[in-house]
């Protein structure tokens, strides 16, 4: 087997368990390795440290498969790997028919992704390597998952980078185009044809059972509290009575109004619903993803509770907190606009004339759940601006006590930087906030200590109160 010899000088990464061997760090070559073959990675002494395979168009010149001696990438190989993959799902997600069954570098496989929805497996071939062992894959998986189908949704830039083009389709058997699986006890139907990456996120599987706690506990916000109240037979019953001694019968009176940004299919709103929410907005700037929001709010039975907006967030966001702002200076008849020392007083608020902004409302939960501002190290700064604008007009639109639910799955935007800019909006927004909650992905997306790239999923549950 061909070797790929490594500088002296190089940081010893691969000896902490990182998987990739950049162009830089090759100091020569020995053997003639062919374009997405194995090679043995050797430390500049000769000494032996891995085996990967090798693409001489990639600035990741090796991504490493093992850490001992393999032979070939065979049908063998990959049902190993597989089987491995299944049992970890298995034990961490016992019972769920929907997951990421191989998450690339950090399952041992760099390079591909494989989500399961039911009986159908979706599959992102993203290295050369990979693409060229398509077939031992799809034998391997049919070995161990036996699934109805397999479709390949390889249709990310990422392949330009090996001299790939992007591609999707059938690769076995019957694939449905819209596929229903179960996630926390909800319905979610699936496009895998259209929907975003995959057709769904599993990242955030365990953050969006997170938020029960907060959907329930606001009835007294309204007046409403727990009263005995006689029956018909003269027993007394425990029910919800409002400010006019009326009881209330709407069975969600306790619940959270909750506002859902970038929805996509809508799985922060359906959790909420299933949790207890009153009212949630669920919003999205994609028709598409709004319809997929719809379709799987409807099989849930939570029509009733959810309403649908098709607007960019930052716009709903801003024109929500424009609204707000002119409330609060009719209400004060103006005198919030009033000049400061030593300038001109503002002209009172004319009330009876019609409000220029739209909106105002505020609500108990704000959701931002953005994709991702930051894909290259070159954006980090305009991620910045942009993660502090949405978190600082959601946290102006959280109800006094309320919830800031907020997350970034930029790996460029890093854990203390997230941090930093939404302190930085609350400070701008004259809020105070308690951390409640910090998450990454789930267990289904595990990690590889020291390998930062794979720390991408940043997320934060705050509470949020004005100074």
């Amino acid at each position: 087997m061909a070797s790929v010899i490594l500088e002296r000088n190089r940081k010893k990464r691969l000896e902490q368990g990182h998987p990739w061997v950049f162009a830089s760090e090759v100091a020569s070559v020995d053997g003639d390795p062919q374009p997405g073959g194995l090679v043995d990675v050797l430390t500049h002494q000769g000494r032996y440290l891995a085996t990967g395979y090798y693409n001489p168009a990639s600035q990741i010149r090796v991504r490493i498969l093992s850490q001992h001696k393999l032979a070939a990438m065979d049908t063998a190989f990959f049902a190993q790997r597989f089987s491995d993959c299944l049992q970890h799902r298995e034990r961490f997600l016992p019972g769920a028919d929907a997951y990421r069954l191989v998450y690339g570098e950090a399952d041992f496989l760099p390079g591909l992704i494989i989500d399961r929805f039911g009986e159908v497996l979706v599959v992102q071939l993203l290295t050369l390597a990979m693409d060229q062992h398509r077939s031992e894959i799809v034998e391997a998986l049919v070995q161990v998952m036996a699934p109805r189908g397999i479709y390949e949704r390889s249709d990310v830039s990422v392949r330009e980078l090996e001299g790939l083009e992007q591609t999707t389709g059938v690769l076995y058997g019957e694939c449905p185009r819209h596929i229903t699986v179960s996630e926390n006890g909800l319905k979610v139907i699936v496009d895998i044809e259209e929907g975003q990456k995959t057709g769904y996120f599993f990242d955030q599987r365990e953050n969006r059972a997170s938020i029960a706690p907060l959907m329930k506990g606001w009835g007294g916000r309204s007046g409403i509290t727990l009263q005995n109240v006689a029956a018909e037979d003269g027993s007394l019953q425990t029910l919800p009575v409002n400010k006019s001694g009326k009881p209330v019968t709407f069975p969600y009176w306790d619940g959270a109004t909750v506002l859902e940004c970038f929805a996509h299919t809508g799985s922060f709103t359906l959790h909420a619903c299933k949790y207890g929410a009153k009212k949630v907005t669920c919003l999205d700037v994609s028709a598409h993803a709004i319809e997929s929001a719809k379709a799987n709010v409807e099989i849930n039975g939570f029509s009733d509770r959810v309403e649908f907006v098709v607007d960019d967030a930052f716009a709903f966001l801003r024109n929500q907190v424009k609204g707000q702002e002119e409330r609060t200076e009719r209400a004060t008849g103006g005198a919030a606009a009033e000049g400061t020392s030593g300038s001109k007083p503002a002209a009172k608020a004319d009330t009876a004339k019609p409000m220029t902004a739209g909106g105002g409302r505020t609500w108990d939960v704000v959701i931002l759940d953005p994709p991702a501002f930051a894909k290259t190290k070159s954006a980090v700064a305009g991620a910045v601006r942009g993660y502090k604008d949405i978190n600082l007009q959601g946290m102006k639109l959280v109800n006094d006590g309320g919830y800031l639910v907020t997350a970034s799955c930029s790996y460029h935007m890093q854990p203390q930087l997230f941090l930093d800019t939404i302190m930085e909006a609350a400070k701008d927004a004259g809020k105070v906030l308690r951390l409640i909650e910090w998450r990454a992905a789930g267990k289904d997306h595990p990690q590889i200590l020291g390998v930062d790239e794979g720390h991408y999923l940043k997320f934060a549950i705050f509470e949020v109160h004005s100074k």
